[in-house]
């Protein structure tokens, strides 16, 4: 029943699911609409919103971009593909295989989000070729689906920004907080470690249930995940030009330079991952790895193909956002106005409930913990104080919502697509069993716990 159920959902994506950027535009329309006959604002004004909006994540696009550049070029390196193709050989099965990726996709993304959803695609990549009859799709899917305990782990961007001293904590929360809420009791509260927990532990089972019988299985020829034959040294190597493109002491130094910067930022910051450093690690790792500028030049070219995804829709993403949280005057936002009928509706004991929800309806629109914290924490976090609910749970509450439905939004798949060579409609059908289940998992921690 439960594969019946799952082959229906894909199925049904496959069929009715557009493409990615498609998706963008639908959404994009959608917003419009919504914000017109909601926040009562006029079609040219919305227009206005979407325009200042949609340059609004280039900085955040680059470091996305650069995520899956930098991230598939260490990957296609001689020694990370040796680690890889030893850590794929552990599966004998596709079910073995799709529990190991879920598996340390969920603890890659708890320990960083950047670096779980990276190392979870290329794993995964790297499975195909091992694993005979795996289903790629539930593959790439499987290692998405990790992706979603990122929230409640230690990148969260919304307990994080809660535990740093800054001025602007009580202006972003409309005066509910004041001082900092420090991380034993948002990531480290038994709330956050008990729902992170059973999500790591079942994922594997989950994904595991949902492999297609043999017959319904999609595979992939493993001739399509092979790499271009690697640049050797003696293939330039005739000018003096060619000599400097293969020469290692100009990678060692400028590795050594990076790894400088790199041990100074953890000994005075401590571990705190953000995507900059992320991308420097992978980038640094990077260049040391492939040895010579000429590898790892050939290395970023074929990575960078898989780029087009967030080059072409984030900005439409942006765009989105920007009529998301546009108002004129005194009105409301068409996010203030579904963050404010939850809140109507709630009682203390449901209000971490409906917060998670008008969480997850938001996302689809904003999808960024940032621009859905400055949009829902002054309406939410007062709120909450009004109730009489701790701000923490509210704030976990967001952060769960936040992440829960990327399961089905395909703005954070791009970089983990865009390794496998796959579009989202392919995964999708399963993410949504993921969608239903976390949901009620959630849910239900919220409103007991």
């Amino acid at each position: 029943m439960f594969k019946k159920f799952t082959n229906a959902l894909v199925v049904l994506v496959q069929k009715y699911l557009p493409d990615a950027f498609l998706f963008a535009i639908f959404i994009t329309f959608i917003t419009l609409i919504l914000s017109v006959v909601v926040t009562g604002q006029g079609p040219i004004t919305m227009i206005n919103h979407w325009g200042n909006g949609v340059w609004g994540l280039l900085s955040f696009s680059m470091q996305m971009a650069l995520v899956l550049v930098t991230g598939h070029t260490l990957a296609s390196s001689p020694p990370i593909k040796k680690a890889l193709k030893a850590l794929a050989k552990l599966a004998k099965t596709p079910t073995q295989a799709i529990m190991a990726v879920s598996f340390i996709s969920a603890i890659g993304s708890w320990l960083n989000w950047g670096f779980g959803l990276v190392i979870g695609a290329l794993y995964a990549r790297e499975l195909a070729k091992q694993v005979e009859d795996v289903d790629y799709r539930l593959l790439i899917a499987s290692a998405y689906s990790g992706f979603l305990v990122w929230h409640g782990g230690l990148s969260a961007s919304i307990p994080l920004t809660l535990a740093t001293p800054t001025n602007d904590l009580s202006v972003m929360t409309a005066g509910a907080v004041t001082e900092i809420i420090p991380t034993s009791q948002t990531i480290f509260s038994s709330l956050n470690l008990i729902i992170s927990g059973v999500l790591i532990l079942t994922l594997p089972l989950i994904n595991r249930a949902m492999h297609p019988s043999k017959e319904h299985t999609v595979t992939i020829d493993r001739k399509l995940l092979e790499e271009e034959e690697a640049v050797t040294d003696a293939d330039y190597n005739s000018t003096p030009a060619d000599k400097i493109e293969n020469s290692r002491i100009i990678t060692y130094i400028i590795v050594v330079i990076s790894l400088i910067y790199i041990v100074n930022y953890f000994r005075t910051k401590g571990f705190a991952l953000n995507l900059d450093i992320v991308n420097l690690i992978f980038l640094t790792f990077g260049m040391l790895f492939h040895q010579t500028p000429r590898r790892f030049i050939s290395a970023i070219s074929e990575a960078t193909k898989g780029t087009s995804g967030v080059i072409l829709q984030f900005p439409f993403y942006a765009g989105i956002m920007g009529m998301m949280t546009g108002h004129t005057g005194d009105g409301a936002s068409l996010a203030e106005y579904i963050s404010n009928w939850f809140v109507n509706i709630s009682t203390a004991k449901t209000y971490p409930l409906f917060t998670f929800w008008a969480a997850g309806v938001v996302n689809f629109f904003v999808p960024s913990g940032g621009g859905q914290w400055a949009v829902q924490a002054p309406i939410m976090m007062p709120a909450s104080i009004e109730l009489g609910v701790p701000v923490a749970k509210t704030a976990l509450a967001i952060a769960w919502g936040d992440a829960w439905t990327n399961m089905i939004q395909p703005f954070w798949a791009l970089p983990a697509l865009g390794i496998a060579g796959l579009g989202a409609r392919d995964i999708m059908g399963f993410c949504l069993m993921i969608l239903l289940y976390s949901g009620v998992l959630i849910s239900l921690a919220l409103l007991l716990l």
